[in-house]
């Protein structure tokens, strides 16, 4: 399983943000499906292909929706990050294992109807097909007898100002931002609280690739419930704080280096002041012995002492 699809199921799995997701999408934002109304469901099931081996599928999120007039159903969001053409077979293919695993199920005692949403959080428009017979070439004749399955694709980027107003979990913070920066190339923070903070910054980190939301995550929030414009102001802030320890550290650096250079200088000159003073008293000596050598032809001249 990738990180992605880890980090997606994290913040989805959370039944605010799952039904508020459902809600906004299939609902128009009306609150039809409570978090209270929803349970999770096994994302894998099992099925066994033709030769009797055993085989797996496994969604992004899924969940049990039962209230009021609904006895039951079947909710599952499947999360994209690129157009993939294969994305009707994937879906029919989740949806026919939950429908089958009610055949298996002995307990119960009635069928519920399955729908499936795909998220698409790419920068370009979905270019792929939205439905099975877009993906295959139906011979003629049998266009009205082969049973189409379309796909409910959103594209997140490409949402409106009033459908993003829709949310009101923390997805509404995601929708905005895959907004923004399609459209502007930059996000500028909403001051929208948010509610589950680590699985939202993770999300974020992941999905978006921006350090900021990785570097978020080590920041410590106090005083209730953070909005995006706070947590990153104190990223920015602890930016900041890094840069001037940086800055402080480059100047120690150079001043430890030019107190080395300095000092080494000054060993350099002292070495030098002691070779001079060395050189002084050796001419010194020399300019005593000469002068007692002068003496002493002096005398020897006066004394008539001649050397041999």
């Amino acid at each position: 399983m990738g990180q992605k699809d880890i980090v997606e199921k994290n913040l989805e799995d959370y039944n605010d943000v799952f039904s508020d997701i459902v809600n906004g999408f299939v609902f128009c934002g009306k609150r039809t499906v409570k978090s209270r109304d929803l349970r999770s469901l096994k994302v894998r099931s099992q099925y066994k292909a033709d030769k009797g081996s055993l085989h797996e599928e496994e969604r992004d999120n899924a969940k049990y929706w039962s209230a009021g007039k609904v006895k039951i159903a079947i909710l599952g969001l499947e999360n994209q990050t690129g157009p993939d053409k294969d994305m009707p077979f994937r879906i029919i293919g989740y949806d026919g294992a939950a429908y089958r695993s009610q055949l298996l199920d002995k307990e119960s005692k009635g069928r519920c109807p399955v729908l499936s949403i795909v998220l698409y959080f790419g920068e370009s428009r979905w270019s792929e097909p939205r439905s099975i017979k877009e993906m295959v070439e139906i011979p003629e004749g049998l266009e009205e007898y082969v049973n189409d399955y379309k796909l409910h694709i959103f594209e997140i980027a490409y949402l409106t100002e009033d459908q993003v107003k829709l949310f009101r979990s923390d997805f509404r913070i995601v929708a905005d931002y895959f907004v923004q920066k399609r459209k502007n190339k930059t996000y500028i923070p909403s001051k929208k609280t948010i509610k589950h903070v680590d699985a939202m910054l993770k999300f974020m980190s992941v999905m978006t690739g921006d350090e900021r939301f990785l570097e978020a995550q080590k920041v410590k929030t106090t005083g209730g419930e953070p909005n995006m414009c706070e947590i990153l102001d104190q990223v920015e802030n602890r930016g900041i704080q890094k840069g001037i320890k940086l800055m402080q550290d480059e100047n120690d650096a150079l001043r430890a280096e030019r107190d080395a250079a300095l000092a080494e200088k000054a060993a350099a000159l002292s070495e030098k002041d002691t070779a001079l003073t060395e050189k002084d008293a050796a001419l010194t000596e020399l300019v005593q012995k000469d002068a007692a050598l002068a003496r002493a032809m002096e005398l020897l001249k006066k004394h008539h002492i001649a050397f041999a």
